[in-house]
């Protein structure tokens, strides 16, 4: 392989193939922290990262990219195997995509086990991970201040009615119960990445993975067991291996309060897998799920089988989904009118 040394980063032939169709442009590297305005870039294992302006790139933490050559600024950024994107929360954009973390392998769903697990926000993060190309992992973090281990169960299961189909893991950040079997997912240099709401210990969690205190922590308030938000940056830090070479690589993201979603590809199929496969069985192939004869979803809330509360939240991802489409059609045929050409997808 021409970049053996990326290995170690997290190059895969991925990342080989999609240098080679830009045409075996400079030397790539992985953008390991993004500060506005900055990327830190990093070409080697033990070298030192480099600092270069990323201004009007679309450049995330994870993504491989090529600078120009005075090395002073990103100049492409290297197609992405996986991305993490969710709809920008900030006025004035609210129809653009936030990618919150690329050449993502698992991302961890972190959820605290001193709060009952929120249903709503965890189908939302099961949406983005399946649409991130990543596999979706459920952490529920801080077992140690469980009081029983009935408690404990409960959760796990509430969680698993939610996602059948995807691995549950019970930790303690604080003490490193379970912390093995999560390092286990960046084995042969994978990148895992975390996301959570703030309060849910995830910083905790980060510094027992990685071997040290790389991320500041604070404890939550009494009140509603919320937390500061200790990480301000995302970035990109080694899980360590043996004789301290890591095994792989880790992504925390700054705690995310709204999770809005971006435009779904199968992401919303597969977090309600068991939904979808009621329709099916509806009678009607065009069936409304409402007073319809023969309406399987609808004989399935009727029987206790589906939560009314769960279809009900289908529906509203799927109206946000549409709305978002609509408001994206918007801002296009704004542009067409003022004549600004846009940008095909890279």
């Amino acid at each position: 392989m021409v970049h053996d040394h990326l290995v170690p980063l997290g190059w895969t032939s991925h990342e080989a193939d999609a240098w080679r169709a830009l045409g075996h442009p400079g030397a790539p590297g992985r953008v390991t922290r993004l500060d506005r305005g900055w990327s830190s870039v990093s070409r080697h294992l033990h070298g030192p990262s480099h600092r270069v302006r990323n201004i009007g790139v679309d450049v995330a933490v994870g993504d491989w990219v090529v600078c120009d050559a005075l090395d002073e600024r990103v100049e492409q950024v290297l197609e992405r195997r996986s991305a993490f994107v969710r709809r920008a929360s900030f006025e004035g954009a609210r129809a653009e995509a936030h990618v919150l973390a690329a050449n993502v392998d698992t991302v961890f769903l972190v959820h605290a086990l001193t709060t009952p697990p929120n249903p709503r926000r965890l189908e939302r993060e099961l949406v983005l991970a399946f649409d991130s190309g990543a596999r979706p992992v459920i952490v529920l973090n801080k077992s140690d201040l469980v009081a029983s281990p009935a408690e404990m169960e409960a959760a796990v299961a509430a969680v698993r009615e939610i996602a059948p189909e995807v691995a549950v893991h019970t930790v303690s950040g604080a003490t490193g119960g379970g912390s093995d079997a999560l390092a286990s997912y960046a084995e042969g240099y994978r990148t895992v990445a975390l996301l959570g709401s703030s309060g849910v210990g995830k910083s905790t969690l980060v510094n027992r993975l990685v071997g040290g205190e790389v991320q500041a922590t604070a404890a939550v308030r009494d009140g509603d067991h919320r937390g500061r938000h200790t990480t301000v940056a995302a970035s990109l830090v080694p899980v360590p291996g043996a004789h301290g070479e890591p095994r792989g690589w880790l992504i925390d993201t700054p705690g995310v309060r709204a999770v809005s979603l971006w435009l779904s590809g199968r992401g919303i199929e597969r977090a309600f897998a068991d939904v979808f496969d009621l329709m099916d069985h509806c009678r009607f192939r065009d069936c409304k799920h409402d007073q319809e004869p023969g309406c399987a979803v609808r004989a399935a809330i009727a029987q206790g089988s589906l939560r009314p509360e769960r279809f009900a939240s289908l529906e509203r991802l799927v109206a946000e989904e549409a709305a978002l489409e609509e408001e994206q059609r918007a801002v296009e045929r704004a542009q067409d009118r003022r004549g600004v050409r846009r940008q095909r997808p890279g």
